[in-house]
């Protein structure tokens, strides 16, 4: 398979060309660096008070004949240590950091030795199960494993230079090459859950081997045919499954191989999964040119943001099956919506982005990205969401009512399988690749965070200062250094959010008409030279925001944003029963800085109506219904603050009138 029809895509930008010095964004940055992976390896290891057991490094250890014991954990448990591999090495690739590079060369070295000789890695099925290898691909999660474990492997090459895990990464995936395949003797098989689609791409990228790119085709193209190889799977293993016992059927649509792939244009199945897969068809399409391909992820990607996504960027409606529901259903109170799905969304937006730059991309990548990625850590770096509700009233979470027990009203602290904490932290430490992007001599900013970025355009080298206190204020301010002639195309994302924005070049006015903007883009076209200052002033109302009128859950409701962040209701501010809150269609909204506040946040104020009935102690029905309405002062904060403050009722969505 050549190269030779590959569709134009951006290049990576490297994380040592790109700097982040932002009010906002270095807390999280910083806090990623010096608190979350740390405490995140002391978790690995199994040396935190308190906290669930790991065995994530140790069962490496047994692996590689440093420890004795038994494997502990779950059955992708691997997958935890090279996501936290994964975040180390973009820490590396950012800022050198000794302490940290030999902790992970440590890591490395046990890792290489628990390989074994014929390429194969995995510490569940060395330890326990050494003659079950490729019999339950369905359920057990090793090619995924080994999707995690290339992509550190890429990530860690990149940071250092260093191919002592990149070999041993390759030396696996040619072994699933030896595997795999439409070839008389291998399996014509895939992954329960989809990851080593988009690795094999990275691993590809960095070696130019073309195999892994064939690999990962193949791996697309194989899912969902017929006859079923999950079904058939099942069967010889006489039925026997990895988690309940026994089945008599596979649900292929959870694993979204329920058809072809380029037949599917509807989001079912685990949430997850189903992004990971898109991420890595939308590489694969690039990369070979496959328009079919692109075409699938286009109806998917319409249908997700479309019909399935709630407003705050989450994804994935039920808690059965951690996965999207039917279009249009997005509960508030019982939904999932887990972070790792957002993030998912991200590498899927990005993705396209690459490929397409359309701010309708981006748009969903900065919404995902503000609300519910964020959101899910706490602002001390080692409390999680794996849960992103809109609504909760904390009686309901963990009691009589199951529907909602994975509901929680605080974020927890590390868990045993900890997938969302590891994946927060590798999404933070490489949020310098998602700034900007180049194609041709195109400059795009697709995120408006502040810092410096060095980049190559096709008529040279530019480097760009960003300044900004986003997302509080809609002002941008872009200093331009080229090197050469200078002549470049800078296109600055309109946000969907923005009603209208101001643009100044060299402190004159701009015209902002049809012909200067392109797919949401505004395109400044010149010979640019250094000192040149760009200033994009973008109005940054509270807005309103009603859903579709399917969406039941959200009827006779609103919702604020302001810029990027959605807004909640949180007791702490409001008192209890938030249900009771009635937010006026006239009620005028004020956006007030508050600096002492979670950390300095803009809050949005109303004068509301608490709605409350006098004497309903005794009676649960009435034939009437009385009301006495009380004028009542509402603070909203941003989503992603709330459960700062101790466990108490948040809504996102109000009553209105």
């Amino acid at each position: 398979m050549g190269l030779a029809g590959q569709m134009m895509r951006s290049e990576r930008v490297a994380l040592n060309r790109v700097r982040i010095r932002d009010d906002f964004w270095s807390y999280y940055i910083e806090l990623v660096r010096d608190v979350v992976v740390p405490y995140q390896w002391e978790a690995l290891n199994d040396r935190v008070p308190g906290a669930e057991r790991s065995g994530a490094v140790r069962n490496f250890q047994i692996a590689a004949g440093l420890a004795q014991g038994d494997f502990y954990g779950m059955v992708f448990q691997d997958s935890d240590l090279a996501k936290w591999l994964e975040a180390a090495a973009y820490l590396l690739e950012a800022d050198a950091n000794p302490e940290l590079e030999a902790m992970a060369d440590g890591l490395i070295d046990t890792i290489a030795l628990a390989q074994r000789e014929d390429g194969y890695l995995n510490t569940y099925f060395i330890l326990k199960e050494p003659d079950k290898r490729w019999t339950n691909l369905t359920e057990c999660h090793e090619l995924y494993c080994a999707g995690h474990l290339i992509e550190a492997g890429v990530a860690y090459y990149r940071a250092t230079g260093k191919r002592k895990l990149l070999d041993v990464v390759a030396k696996f995936a040619d072994y699933i090459d030896s595997v795999f395949g439409a070839e008389a003797g291998k399996l014509p098989g895939y992954d329960g859950h989809q990851e080593i689609e988009l690795a094999l791409v990275k691993l590809y990228e960095v070696t130019g081997q073309e195999r892994y790119l064939r690999l990962s085709r193949y791996f697309l193209d194989q899912r969902g045919q017929q006859p079923s190889f999950f079904e058939e799977e099942l069967q010889r293993r006489g039925g026997k499954t990895h988690w309940a016992g026994s089945a008599k059927h596979i649900d292929h649509a959870y694993h979204q191989a329920h058809l072809p792939v380029r037949e599917q244009e509807t989001a079912v199945g685990h949430a997850v999964r189903l992004l990971y897969m898109l991420t890595g068809m939308a590489d694969v399409a690039a990369l070979t040119g496959d328009e079919s391909l692109l075409a699938a992820c286009c109806k998917l990607w319409d249908n997700i943001v479309g019909k399935q996504m709630y407003i705050t960027g989450g994804v994935g409606s039920m808690p059965q099956g951690e996965a999207f529901s039917f279009d249009y259903d997005l509960p508030n109170d019982t939904v999932y919506a887990e972070t790792c799905a957002s993030i998912g969304l991200i590498f899927f937006a990005q993705r396209m982005l690459r490929i397409s730059p359309e701010s309708r991309y981006a748009d969903v990548m900065e919404r995902a990205l503000y609300n519910t990625v964020v959101g899910g850590m706490a602002r001390d770096g080692k409390h999680f969401f794996y849960v992103n509700p809109l609504e909760v009233d904390p009686k309901a979470c963990g009691g009589a009512n199951h529907k909602v027990d994975h509901v929680k009203p605080v974020r927890q602290e590390w868990f045993g399988c900890a997938c969302c904490p590891p994946n927060i932290a590798r999404l933070l430490a490489s949020l310098g690749e998602y700034i900007y992007s180049v194609q041709g001599d195109t400059v795009y900013a697709h995120l408006y965070i502040g810092g410096e970025a060095e980049l190559e355009t096709r008529g040279g080298k530019v480097k760009l200062t960003q300044t900004t206190d986003y997302p509080w204020d809609g002002s941008v301010r872009f200093e331009v250094e080229p090197e050469g002639e200078g002549r470049f195309t800078l296109a600055l994302r309109l946000p969907d959010w923005c009603p209208e924005a101001g643009l100044k070049v060299n402190g004159e006015v701009v015209a902002l008409d049809p012909a200067s903007i392109q797919d949401g883009y505004i395109r400044l076209q010149r010979q640019w030279s250094t000192g040149d200052l760009v200033e994009l002033k973008l109005a940054m109302p509270v807005e309103r925001m009603y859903s579709h009128p399917l969406v039941r859950a959200n009827a006779g409701k609103v919702a604020l944003q302001r810029g990027p962040l959605v807004y909640c209701l949180e007791q702490a501010d409001n008192g209890a029963n938030l249900h009771e809150l009635v937010l006026p269609r006239e009620a005028e909204l004020r956006a007030e800085r508050e600096a002492g506040l979670l950390g300095g946040v803009v809050t949005v104020q109303a004068e509301a109506i608490r709605l409350t009935g006098p004497d309903w102690e005794s009676e649960l029905y009435r034939p009437s219904a009385p009301r006495i309405e009380e004028p009542a002062m509402v603070k909203f904060i941003p989503y992603y603050a709330w459960a700062n403050r101790g466990e108490g009722e948040m809504t996102v969505w109000v009553r209105e009138r």
